[in-house]
């Protein structure tokens, strides 16, 4: 037949047809029958017909209204991929049609089955039962037989049951990304800190990847049915996950919260739901007028659907487009949906937490039995609730995109009162939660960079500020700290268009376009990330997502291209998309055993650029203490080897390097300190002093113009020798210097 161009696309779905069993019985089936004209005077509130191949026989079930009296022809056409390739006119009497030979006016219940002429397989092609997610569109124009006048023009939609929207597939990926993104954790607790930015970075790229193939399924233009089933595999990333007694409790929530929770689910015995394949635009009669003409006879129950954007035609059955067709091929109502993605987040992050405080008790356990080194995730045994409190930040940014999203469509569609304020208190709560990191970061980069003349010194050397607020700068360069504003600005505008926009096809694929050119030209010029490899992997992501939108603008016909165009170029989105998923997934996982696999896991990446791992502190590596460490990490307060303070932890600033009681410590000018050598000492150590911003000694002490700069406490010298080169006690010399680690930054030292 015609398909022979389609063959090597057979191949290339041939895994996918495998995973839903090779023994399934063929089969062409439709669930819904569509008006294609204005003023239709047949159409059908339920249709329902499945044909088999095998015993050549179909089973119908239609629900129809006619207005059309007298003896008709059928005008049937066959369109797979925009492609034409059945046309032919039936008269309903010669096949025994009835009640349609002739046709008569009312109300047509029809329910029966009948046998199909064994010649009908050899007319449909053998790749319409195998190749999933079937293209395939039935139209039947109905002409007066007398007049060859046009009285009614329905089509029908047909899949064969097959679909690349598996369960399995879902359930892997999410195993993957959870299994990388533990990883990265699991490295960075045992001290690998370089290793473990990269897999983060890459688990995080490739999270941002399926939220984006997620998002493309909200879009409300015309998706082929591949493209819709393929970006259903990644709506788990969005939280639409389908739990039939949480889907009970949320119904139940909306109903007391003062909310009429949608029916579409509980009336499809009656009514057909058509997921629209076309843009709105092109269907202003059939649907939207015709639903606004008849509101004001539908029951109430019906008027508070409309408020929520469900389109209804004059037959009574609904159309489902971009977010709600992401609801109901999820198994959702569409007035569930918020409440599902919210609440999957929430129990995200208290599964976490959860899980954070378990491994705490468990490390603690095992180094107390001698199971594990005791040196063994001792970063995260002293640090853990702030290391805590950087992953929930990291939560934060993942889910983002996510609640961005459904808290901005919530607004469009006033579920319930207390709904609406659910999605005031996450949109705006975790919009300044991340805002206000994002300017924590510039400021403690732009302090580093004034007090050191490099931003990575305090980013990177003070372990409370990096396991705090590390993930929104650790997978860019020291320079590029300032990159998660653009970021965060570009999810936020994205998530406007996807939410305001829906039933606009055309401007939302016009908004995405430019959203995406923008943001490719922006990470291809700047390239911010920590290296070469993990620029060159997000640009990646970047220019696939660009094309992406590309594809988009062509699915809203603002060229008005014919069918044909759009059922090729779904086949070239998924394919393109499919690849380019695989090929992600195997770096990541690559990456990540190769990095299990070697003895040292830094040393399979290159040291970056911007020099943080000579400032990172990693107390797994440190092979002991000195007795003047211990003492300051005693009069700090600090854990045995730590670099932690108890406490709540609700000023960040009293307890960063980037404080004003550590800008004071840092600040030479505020500490008396002789002028030169006592009488007698060796003033070789006092002479030319470094010029370096930063003195490798004295780490934590900027270079000062002073020439007369004192030995540093922490040098080689005893400090017995330090005491008697000032001739004086600590206790008088810390009172002459004022440099009480517990009194500095409260108020003693003026």
């Amino acid at each position: 037949m015609r398909f022979s161009s389609l063959r090597p696309v057979i191949w290339l779905s041939a895994l996918t047809t495998l995973l839903q069993g090779a023994v399934a019985e063929p089969m062409l089936k439709s669930t819904s029958l569509n008006s294609c004209s204005a003023n239709s005077q047949f159409t059908a509130s339920l249709f329902n017909v499945v044909y088999t191949p095998n015993n050549n026989s179909a089973a119908v079930s239609v629900v129809a209204t006619s207005s059309v009296e007298g003896f008709v022809n059928f005008d049937v056409t066959v369109v797979a991929y925009g492609y034409q390739i059945i046309q032919q006119t039936i008269n309903p009497c010669d096949i025994g049609l009835q009640g349609l030979c002739p046709m008569t006016a009312g109300k047509i219940p029809l329910k029966f089955n009948f046998d199909v002429d064994p010649s009908a397989k050899e007319l449909v092609p053998g790749i319409a039962f195998t190749f999933p997610d079937l293209d395939a569109t039935v139209r039947v124009v109905l002409r007066n037989r007398d007049t060859k006048a046009l009285v009614a023009c329905v089509e029908a939609d047909v899949s064969n049951g097959k679909t690349v929207n598996l369960l399995a597939v879902k359930w892997t990926l999410a195993v993957i990304a959870g299994i990388v993104l533990c990883s990265s954790a699991v490295l960075n607790g045992l001290g690998h800190s370089n290793a473990a930015a990269h897999i983060a970075s890459g688990a995080l790229s490739l999270f941002g990847f399926f939220q984006n193939q997620a998002i493309i399924g909200m879009m409300s233009v015309h998706l082929p049915p591949v493209v819709q089933s393929w970006t259903q595999d990644f709506q788990w990333t969005m939280g639409v996950i389908s739990v039939d007694f949480l889907q009970d409790i949320f119904t139940w929530y909306q109903r007391a919260t003062g909310g009429t929770p949608s029916t579409i689910f509980d009336s499809l015995t009656t009514v057909s739901v058509q997921v629209e394949k076309r843009a709105l635009s092109m269907l202003p009669d059939m649907a939207v007028d015709l639903y606004r003409r008849s509101a004001s006879l539908l029951p109430r129950a019906s008027t508070e659907l409309a408020k929520r954007g469900n389109v209804m035609t004059g037959s009574g059955s609904f159309i489902v487009y971009g977010i709600q067709r992401v609801a109901f091929r999820a198994g959702i109502e569409t007035t569930n949906l918020f409440l599902t993605g919210l609440v999957f987040y929430c129990l995200l992050v208290t599964f976490t937490i959860i899980g954070i405080v378990a491994f705490k008790g468990f490390v603690e356990l095992a180094a107390k039995q001698k199971w594990m080194k005791s040196d063994t995730f001792l970063e995260f045994r002293n640090g853990w609730l702030t290391i805590l409190k950087g992953i929930l930040f990291r939560l934060t940014l993942l889910g983002y995109p996510q609640m961005t999203v459904l808290c901005l469509w919530e607004f469009t569609q006033i579920d319930s009162p207390a709904e609406v304020v659910l999605a005031i208190f996450f949109l705006v709560g975790m919009t300044v939660t991340l805002g206000w990191a994002a300017l924590k970061v510039v400021r403690i980069a732009r302090r580093s960079v004034a007090m050191h003349r490099n931003p990575a010194y305090i980013l990177f050397s003070d372990p409370h500020a990096l396991n705090k607020w590390g993930f929104l700068y650790v997978q860019f360069r020291a320079s590029a700290y300032y990159f998660v504003i653009p970021l965060l600005t570009y999810t936020f505008i994205k998530s406007l268009f996807v939410a305001f926009a829906q039933g606009k096809g055309n401007v939302q694929a016009i908004g995405l376009l430019l959203i995406e050119a923008g943001a490719l030209i922006g990470v291809s010029v700047l390239r911010p990330w920590m290296d070469k490899s993990t620029n060159t992997f997000n640009i990646s992501i970047a220019s696939v997502n660009f094309i992406n939108s590309i594809f988009i603008l062509i699915f809203s016909d603002v060229f008005d291209q014919p069918a044909i165009v759009n059922g090729v170029i779904g086949l070239i989105l998924f394919f393109l998309n499919a690849i380019f998923a695989t090929v992600l997934l195997l770096m990541v996982l690559i990456s990540t055993a190769l990095v299990f696999y070697r003895k040292n896991p830094d040393g399979r990446y290159q040291f970056m650029a911007d020099d943080r791992t000579s400032f990172m502190k990693s107390q797994s590596q440190l092979t002991g203490t000195t007795e003047l460490d211990a003492l300051a990490a005693t009069a700090r307060g600090d854990k045995a080897g730590g670099y932690y303070k108890p406490g709540l932890d609700l000023d960040d600033d009293n307890e960063s390097i980037s404080s004003d009681s550590m800008r004071r410590r840092t600040d030479s000018s505020r500490l008396s300190i002789p002028a030169g050598p006592p009488p007698g000492s060796q003033g070789s150590q006092y002479q030319s002093p470094s010029r370096s911003p930063v003195e490798a000694s004295v780490p934590l002490f900027p270079a000062s113009s002073n020439s007369n700069r004192s030995q540093s406490p922490y040098g080689p010298s005893s400090a017995a020798a330090m005491r008697s080169q000032n001739n004086s006690t600590p206790a008088s010399f810390r009172a002459q210097n004022n440099a009480s680690p517990w009194q500095r930054g409260a108020g003693y030292d003026h």
